[in-house]
């Protein structure tokens, strides 16, 4: 049976860049013939355990053995949202033993290199093995097309070479 990834947008903030770069890289992986699920928490109620958010849980997380984060930067680390969500898993269940790659997002000049290390070491606590290939996207505002496609060929290039790492991971 083949992996199943996950793309997680890791932000309720509607019609955000993460979710664009997440289903960019949902294309880019079945390019390469692997199947995946984007989970966007748009639309998830996080502020507490509750019977859709076990749904989610018990049908896409836990099935899963390698995900994708693509978080944006939030004062200077991740979103609360993208924490809660941590925090009201069944972490052991869900979390522990997964392989997960980074990618972060901000339309600053950092592409929130400090929120992926925060985010890594929430996830190394988790026991969750973080792929050191993190590729922060700078300017990712300016580096969408208008029909919210990466058209920055470089940029492109760098997500195909990570997500090859992280096949092979």
């Amino acid at each position: 049976m083949k992996d199943h990834y996950v793309i997680i947008s890791g932000t309720n903030r509607e019609g955000s860049n993460s979710l664009k770069v997440a289903i960019q890289y949902q294309q880019l992986l079945k390019e390469a013939g692997i199947e995946s699920s984007v989970i966007s928490l748009e639309d998830i109620e996080l502020s507490r355990r509750n019977p859709a958010f076990v749904a989610l849980e018990t049908d896409t997380l836990i099935p899963a053995k390698k995900i994708i984060f693509i978080s944006p930067e939030y004062n200077g680390s991740i979103p609360g949202v993208l924490k809660s969500m941590f925090d009201i898993s069944e972490y052991k269940k869900v979390w522990w033993g997964k392989k997960a790659l980074l990618v972060g997002v901000s339309t600053g000049r950092s592409g929130n290199v400090r929120g992926m290390e925060h985010l890594t070491s929430i996830l190394n606590y988790l026991k969750v093995v973080v792929h050191p290939n993190k590729l922060p996207i700078s300017s990712v505002d300016l580096l969408l097309n208008p029909q919210g496609i990466m058209g920055d060929v470089q940029t492109v290039s760098a997500m195909r070479t990570q997500l090859e790492e992280f096949i092979a991971f």
